[in-house]
């Protein structure tokens, strides 16, 4: 199509340049002659220029095609011996591209924010990997995050915190989103285990004690497939715990609650109104203002666990504070209906703050990106409040979140002791 475009402009180019030959007329034959002749070599090379021009627009997009070719195989869930290879051929391919090409890259995953999006210094990190363990392994098992400083701020906060409190205990890493793994590999060159590869480490190490601390929220679908991961290896360790996600237990229904949801209401609720400025959540109510903590949200029966934070929420007499889910699961999480509750309520300025441990993509993205369906965008067009505004951070960065997972980890390591 791009071809065909070019070659009709040359055409209209040329049948005006015969034109403008045509109206010069009353000249010497000679003179109709040479502007003839001006007017074939013109129009030939208006036809060269637009058909190169059309060739470094199809080169353009072959270039960009084939990166985003190399994105879309390395965008897997699954690991394979030829990884490593693959990220490295898809970042080389991204850096031989010019600006132009950049922007034309686009796939079934692949996109320019793949490799161009800024997300922090990756250099401030620690993928956790080393060797050298010794027998007491805390191993933190993530889902994981591509935003750099977020992964930085937020598990490593975590991870950091665990390390000093148990300091005979080494702290290592490992992911559960290979996705993610890929991502961060290729584009920063930083390599974190997945799974497998981090229990497979611990039994090269010789690991005698393996304690296993999720980052997870709670005991849903990434916390369950952790635990079968774990299983396998259980017969490789004298011992193996593992430790509670954040949440603690889910509970049957949506007044049931504990004291890990009720550390981690007050914790979130604290650091928000401390952010916007207010003394406590009364003077933030008083002054129009709602919180509203935006989760991913789960098809698990672990969902309940969004439904409880809110009886928790109004437990502590947090009556400003509302919570919501990306996925809409359990449905009075929606946007929508999270929307309807704020304006019901009677309150005139909104701050977003994602529940998530991890200020990713959904935090970035899906609250405060700039398309229409985020919810920083939804809580604008519902066009009922004086302001709505954003607070990117994950929970993990927040101490006393810290705190809890050291709690939890401490559980696990004592129930080693017997």
């Amino acid at each position: 199509m791009r071809r065909i475009t070019y070659k009709k402009a040359a055409a209209v180019a040329m049948a005006a340049a015969l034109s403008a030959a045509l109206l010069v007329g009353c000249g010497s034959t000679a003179a109709s002659t040479d502007s003839a002749a001006a007017s074939t070599v013109a129009d030939e090379s208006t036809a060269e220029d637009a058909e190169k021009t059309a060739d470094e627009g199809d080169a353009d997009e072959v270039a960009a095609k084939n990166c985003a070719d190399l994105i879309d195989a390395i965008y897997v869930q699954e690991r394979s011996a030829d990884t490593d290879a693959q990220c490295e051929a898809a970042k080389a391919a991204w850096d031989a591209l010019t600006d132009t090409q950049k922007e034309l890259v686009e796939g079934e995953n692949a996109d320019p924010d793949y490799f161009g999006r800024d997300t922090g210094d990756a250099g401030k990190d620690d993928p956790r990997n080393a060797d050298d363990i010794g027998e007491n392994e805390l191993l933190v098992v993530s889902f994981g995050t591509s935003f750099n400083g977020s992964r930085a701020a937020d598990i490593k906060g975590i991870e950091d915190a665990l390390q000093a409190a148990y300091p005979d205990w080494s702290v290592r890493r490992a992911f559960t989103a290979q996705i993610i793994i890929n991502h961060v590999q290729a584009r920063d060159g930083e390599k974190i285990d997945n799974m497998d590869q981090a229990l497979d480490r611990a039994v090269a190490n010789g690991v005698k004690n393996l304690v296993v601390q999720p980052t997870h929220l709670m005991h849903g679908a990434e916390y369950d497939e952790m635990c079968e991961a774990v299983e396998q290896y259980r017969d490789k360790f004298d011992s193996v715990a593992i430790a509670e996600p954040l949440l603690g237990e889910v509970g049957e229904d949506a007044t049931v609650i504990n004291a890990d949801k009720e550390a981690v209401a007050a914790a979130i609720t604290a650091e928000a109104v401390k952010t916007a400025g207010y003394d406590d959540a009364a003077a933030a109510a008083a002054d129009g203002t709602a919180f509203v903590f935006m989760g991913h949200g789960t098809s698990h029966t672990a969902k309940v666990s969004y439904s409880q934070m809110q009886t928790t929420m109004q437990t502590l007499g947090y009556d400003n504070v509302f919570i919501g889910t990306v996925e809409g699961e359990p449905e009075d999480t929606a946007c929508d209906a999270v929307i309807e509750k704020v304006k019901e309520a009677g309150y005139t300025k909104v701050i977003l703050r994602p529940l998530m441990v991890v200020a990713g993509d959904h935090a970035n993205n899906d609250m405060a990106g700039a398309d229409d369906d985020s919810w920083l965008s939804q809580f604008n067009a519902a066009d009922c409040f004086e302001s709505v505004n954003t607070q990117i951070a994950g929970l993990g960065e927040i101490g006393d979140i810290q705190q809890l997972y050291v709690d939890h980890a401490g559980t696990a390591i004592d129930s080693l002791n017997g």
